[in-house]
């Protein structure tokens, strides 16, 4: 067993997160509220269990200490862990806790909790799972497992990360790393001193996360104390003068679960031999890359049957899509998007897209629905309808999955994506497209491939009409 693919122990609450996203161009006729309409509804793990599949994403065998009921959430949520981690259930008092957001594009409009379960008791089974750990991740989320595990996890000999939350206990005595963000952080250090404000002056928060930090690594006899501080990265103190981990890139996108990536990065690289500090910086890259890519939304799975053979409308295939490049994303493949009409497929499209899927490890196809064709080519296109282009090119080898697009140019499609190539033909050179602002925002890569001469729909078109049927007059 290689450094890379040491176990790890996740141990902490799992949660059930659904998102519900949809577009938001409109106020309701009754109140000053938005219309949430096209929504989509997905769901993944949450809380420890997030934790845990990110760190099973990075290639190591993770196995997941949480509570879970008979309740039809921890159904769902044993259905989504399975095949990812290895699970350890205690049991539970009430139902799992479960998040619903309601989003418009990339916006949180609001979030809807249901469940207040709690852990009921420790097990041999879990409490043998540390005792044998070689490296352990609490990801506390206030709801009792780290509580009735705490003797267990206080006498591991593993280094420990422990990720607290506000509403649960401070770490046990002696653990390698916290990883409290800025404001756990400041809401933690008020409760030892009566000094609620932060320093004066102090916008950008690092000499109140730095005090902070310093301050709890003395009340929680931490070795270290890691403050993540979103966009800015990471600060590290031993209780002295801290080091500033910066992120490697700005990263704009859905910070929602930022902080499992951090800790589950740390977690692992601690479980390898790594030291704090180079633990710390190691992490910080994947949490950015993380949201950058889309956050814990790349990894939903969408809640809909998987769709039919032979899709008969536009759209039918996008859910598809987003599953495919999440399970590629998750395992740490590179996804690639192309996109284009591929009216009358002909032997440039599949050069170019055979060209595309070699750049990855998988290939997402975005396809003009029928109306954009209509508004780019003109009333007499396309020649071949959406289901038809759909069906022939999901029959390519080099293709992995297609969706549809309704609008001019296949932004929203690409944010929901968000490959990490996009690729276009050569002639697109000189030109730059009205995309790739988007596909960089998150860190991705416009990739211009070779174009075969001579090939094209509109050509193909002109000889066929020219071309005499048999019984025509010469």
């Amino acid at each position: 067993m290689t450094a890379s693919q040491t176990p790890l122990v996740v141990v902490g609450d799992a949660l059930l997160d659904h998102d519900l996203c949809g577009r938001a161009d409109r106020l309701a006729p009754d109140a000053p509220v938005p219309v949430v309409h096209d929504t989509r509804r997905s769901s993944r793990p949450g809380g420890a269990a997030l934790a845990a599949c990110l760190a099973a994403a990075d290639g190591r065998p993770v196995t997941l200490v949480t509570a879970l009921g008979t309740d039809p959430a921890s159904d769902t949520l044993r259905a989504l862990l399975a095949g990812r981690v290895r699970l350890v259930a205690l049991p539970l008092d009430g139902t799992l806790s479960s998040k619903t957001r309601v989003l418009a594009g990339d916006r949180p409009l609001l979030r809807l909790d249901d469940g207040e379960g709690r852990a009921r008791e420790a097990t041999p089974q879990a409490v043998a799972a540390i005792a044998a750990a070689a490296g352990v991740l609490v990801a506390d989320y206030g709801r009792g497992t780290a509580d009735v595990l705490r003797d267990a996890l206080a006498h591991t000999a593993a280094p420990v990360v422990w990720d607290p939350h506000v509403r649960g206990r401070p770490p046990v005595p002696g653990v390698r790393l916290a990883t409290p963000s800025a404001q756990e952080a400041r809401a933690f250090a008020r409760r030892l001193t009566a000094a609620g404000a932060g320093a004066a002056g102090d916008t950008a928060g690092l000499r109140t996360a730095a005090r902070d930090a310093r301050a709890l690594v003395r009340a929680w006899r931490a070795q270290a104390v890691a403050v993540t501080l979103g966009d800015r990265g990471a600060l590290l103190s031993h209780g002295e003068t801290p080091l500033l981990v910066p992120t490697p890139a700005a990263a704009t996108g859905d910070p929602c679960g930022a902080g499992d990536r951090f800790a589950a990065a740390a977690a692992g690289q601690l479980a390898d031999g790594a030291l704090t500090e180079a633990a710390v910086q190691a992490a910080v890259h994947p949490a950015t890359r993380y949201v950058a890519e889309g956050g814990a939304r790349a990894i939903a799975v969408p809640d809909r049957p998987e769709p039919a053979a032979e899709p008969a409308a536009d759209g039918d295939t996008t859910a598809d899509a987003v599953r495919t490049a999440a399970r590629v994303r998750a395992a740490g493949g590179t996804v690639v998007a192309a996109g284009g009409c591929f009216d009358l497929l002909h032997a440039g499209h599949v050069a170019l897209l055979q060209a595309a899927r070699r750049a990855g490890d998988c290939l997402v196809v975005c396809v003009n629905s029928d109306a954009s064709v209509r508004r780019r080519k003109g009333a007499g296109r396309p020649l071949v309808p959406a289901a038809d282009r759909v069906r022939v090119l999901r029959a390519l080898e080099c293709v992995d999955a297609v969706a549809v697009f309704d609008e001019d140019t296949p932004e929203r499609l690409l944010g929901e994506l968000r490959p990490h190539i996009w690729a276009k033909g050569g002639d697109y050179a000189r030109t730059r497209l009205p995309e790739q602002p988007l596909v960089e925002s998150w860190g991705g890569q416009v990739l211009l491939l070779p174009y075969l001469d001579g090939r094209s729909t509109t050509g193909l078109a002109r000889r066929a009409a020219l071309t005499p049927t048999a019984g025509d007059p010469q």
